[in-house]
């Protein structure tokens, strides 16, 4: 498993996105610290901040590279990309923790949210037929025998996903969506 990814099921996932956001926003401000004093000074000798290794290894990729500046364009902005990328990930795990999920019965079984394991669990009263079972595999649902669930990680996209599945729509006919949209608002109400 890749250590650089930060998975929405670690309890401490909005801490990790933001330090490395923080991480990210210091070296984009570093970055073009460097490339102004480099077009001011037309060269990194003496800039304030860089350490002499640091200097020398730009220098050395400059030669390399025949560039006319410290830092590339697609450098600066390949991590300003980053950040926004993070930026957004933090609004939708923020958002995630903020609205909550509902669960709703169907007929043949219910499904229930597990804000432990972060899952979207849909538990059967029997085994669901062939046709079933491809329709919860085609929408990204796994079988978790530990448990006797299908489950899928608990978003937006799961619900969504849940739509494309007309035999576990709510008891009152809405779809999966239509049905967390109101129970949003009946909670907010309350």
């Amino acid at each position: 498993m890749n250590k650089n990814v930060i998975s929405a099921d670690d309890p401490q996932a909005l801490e990790k996105l933001q330090a490395r956001l923080e991480k990210l926003e210091a070296n984009q401000k570093e970055m073009r610290a460097v490339n102004t004093y480099y077009r001011k000074h037309k060269t990194l000798d003496g800039c304030p901040g860089l350490p002499p290794t640091e200097v020398e290894r730009l220098k050395a990729k400059m030669a390399h590279y025949r560039t006319e500046k410290p830092y590339a364009s697609y450098e600066l902005s390949g991590n300003n990309a980053e950040i926004r990328r993070n930026k957004a990930r933090i609004a939708q795990l923020t958002r995630q923790a903020e609205q909550g999920y509902f669960g709703w019965t169907f007929s043949g079984g219910e499904v229930q949210i597990d804000k432990e394991a972060n899952r979207l669990q849909i538990m059967f009263d029997a085994r669901p037929d062939s046709k079933l079972t491809l329709a919860l595999k085609h929408n990204g649902f796994h079988w978790a025998p530990s448990i006797g669930v299908w489950q899928r990680q608990l978003s937006d996209k799961a619900v969504w996903a849940a739509n494309g599945i007309k035999d576990i729509w709510p008891d009152t006919g809405e779809s999966p969506s239509d049905f967390q949209r109101r129970a949003r608002e009946e909670a907010a109400a309350d």
